[in-house]
């Protein structure tokens, strides 16, 4: 047994008995975001790709999690789980009745997808992973302006509805675990690079031909306009901009140009109905910090910290107002047993001294496959004992 394995296990061993896995953690998690809690915290990290790597490569779980499913293990954690991968799926787009979409294998690892329009005809070809269920791209939607006027379209005829009855059912199976979550489609410049083209040759649209994408852009804003419209009318009340930014590639300029006003837009929309929005920036971001606070945002979600990110606890504390939630804070590296328990142990109590109550501790932004989950665990253990000092 790995010593840090070890340690984890024996400070676990005493865990208290009144901790997360005998709290109503949907309660607990919307009483945190609507600042009822008491001060208390809520401890929601996310382990998917653990989990994903070891089905795909047809691992066995280790024990004590052997032939469990995600919402087993974090029972068996005795934590919360984030749960938009779940309530997601109640977020339908619903496409004009004259599009086509459908792809083709070209071999064991090749697959093109296709998209057909009334104008025009649209391929992507994307390569399957050896080593992981994920993908890459080999040929991207849009290689030429050309290429716009058929996502545009597609923007432009599309309409969204929300799955009633999915949401009752994944309520009743996951509701125990935290709170019903969805996250919107990116936005408009990370929406260019992560769907549709890649950063290079986004980053060569906006400077060849930057009226063709604004265009394109309206439409793409115009279309979650009407999403944001069929969210607001939906009992969820936790909203992510799942925008992965990082400021590597997209830096402060783009940011304020293109994606600031449409934060500031979509924010004032989801507020008025009562929504908590959180973005998902888990790149490099001291250079977006200064931004945190004048987007409209709750929260700012998977801020990573040193050894892993390029900023400091202290750095993003002194970027935040007293509102601003953090969501996540602690380095996913520390989950690695090649580092001591005691960063990790150190870098959990830094951020709920300088974030709590305005925190939902997590991991930026997972725990990789290669994590111990054990360490879930000892963090469990801190949240646990910090929540129980505040009772009277």
């Amino acid at each position: 047994m790995n010593q840090n394995t070890g340690e984890a296990r024996e400070v676990n061993a005493n865990m208290s008995t009144n901790g997360h896995n005998n709290l109503d953690l949907l309660q607990l998690n919307l009483d945190v975001v609507r600042r009822k809690a008491g001060g208390k915290i809520l401890w929601q990290p996310r382990i998917g790709a653990w989990y994903r790597d070891r089905v795909f490569r047809g691992e066995e779980l280790p024990q004590p999690f052997t032939g469990m499913d995600v919402p087993g293990i974090y029972r068996e954690l005795g934590c919360s789980h984030r749960l938009y991968n779940f309530f997601n799926l109640c977020i339908k787009r619903v496409n004009d009745h004259r599009v086509r979409a459908y792809s083709n294998k070209i071999d064991e690892t090749l697959t093109e997808e296709v998209i057909e329009t009334p104008v025009g005809k649209a391929r992507k070809t994307v390569r399957s992973s050896v080593s992981s269920p994920g993908t890459r791209p080999v040929k991207w939607w849009v290689t030429q302006e050309e290429d716009f006027k058929v996502f545009q379209w597609l923007e432009e005829h599309c309409t969204w509805e929300f799955d009633y009855g999915l949401y009752e059912k994944n309520l009743g199976i996951y509701g125990d675990l935290g709170a019903p979550t969805v996250y919107l489609p990116r936005v408009s410049v990370q929406h260019l690079y992560i769907d549709l083209m890649g950063v290079e040759a986004g980053v060569f649209a906006l400077a060849d031909y930057p009226a063709t994408v604004e265009k394109y852009f309206t439409a793409l804003y115009e279309s979650h306009e009407r999403l944001i419209g069929v969210i607001n009318k939906c009992p969820v009340e936790i909203i992510n901009f799942g925008d992965n930014v990082h400021c590597g590639t997209l830096p402060p300029d783009l940011f304020k140009k293109y994606v600031q006003p449409e934060y500031i837009k979509r924010n004032e929309l989801l507020h008025k109905a009562g929504k908590f929005t959180h973005a998902h920036w888990d790149g490099d971001v001291k250079a977006l910090l200064p931004y945190a606070t004048r987007c409209g945002f709750d929260g700012i979600e998977a801020l990573t910290p040193k050894p892993q990110g390029d900023v400091t606890l202290r750095e993003i504390r002194g970027y935040f107002d007293e509102k601003l939630f953090l969501i996540d804070g602690i380095s996913a590296l520390l989950f690695e047993d090649s580092y001591p328990l005691e960063e990790l142990e150190k870098q959990a109590r830094e951020a709920i001294e300088l974030f709590a109550p305005n925190l939902i501790l997590g991991i930026s932004d997972e725990i990789s496959s290669s994590g111990n989950l054990e360490r879930i665990r000892f963090v469990g253990d801190i949240v646990d004992k910090y929540n129980n000092s505040l009772k009277s």
